[in-house]
């Protein structure tokens, strides 16, 4: 299994990344909680990975840390958690937050995330109960590269949207939540932020 990769980052779409390991390009699907922690394109970066086999494909998910993986590990072992849904979660809020929202069972918290509903949420809730009990919060997360500049894309209110499209988010609700917060100069990664706190 590949559980790190130390490459060059060469693009970012959210919530794709494509990785350049010498001379071998990675497709790694990352939470926003990662992707606001990613150096600029063409800066070194190392990644902590969990890769899923199924029958038509062979997928690799990237984290900024092995914090984010296990949380990852953990909501995928869930009866009806697939990584998609896990990724949702992680990029509607953070670990910590995540944390808080199970050790709280604050409902409201995950009824946000698409895809679910309060049923599930306190289903999730009460799964995840357990297992989080040796969890603590953590200091906040570091960028991946410190001081690496953050490089913009040609239209970041775009990119902001196809991100929370692909994050579930009904295209129309994505586009309102975008324009709500768009300001010019703000990067694709920093309107996502702001769109998602805006939908709490």
């Amino acid at each position: 299994m590949i559980g790190r990769l130390t490459g060059v980052l060469l693009e970012k779409q959210p919530p794709h990344i494509v990785l350049d390991v010498q001379g071998v390009g990675y497709e790694l699907d990352a939470p926003m909680s990662t992707f606001y922690l990613l150096p600029a394109l063409g800066e070194r970066v190392t990644l902590h990975t969990h890769m899923v086999v199924r029958e038509d494909a062979q997928l690799l998910y990237a984290f900024a840390d092995k914090r984010g993986r296990e949380l990852f590990r953990e909501l995928i072992r869930l009866n009806g958690v697939g990584p998609k849904l896990a990724l949702a979660l992680m990029s509607g809020m953070d670990v910590d937050e995540l944390v808080m929202a199970v050790q709280h069972q604050d409902v409201s918290a995950l009824v946000r995330v698409p895809g679910v509903g309060k049923k599930t949420a306190e289903r999730l809730l009460i799964e995840l109960r357990d297992r989080f009990k040796a969890w603590e919060a953590s200091p906040g997360s570091l960028p991946l590269v410190t001081g690496a500049p953050t490089t913009a894309a040609a239209k970041p209110s775009v990119d902001a949207v196809s991100a929370l499209i692909s994050l579930g988010y009904k295209p129309q609700e994505a586009s309102k939540a975008v324009s709500a917060v768009d300001e010019a100069g703000l990067s694709s990664e920093e309107l996502i932020r702001r769109a998602l706190k805006g939908m709490v």
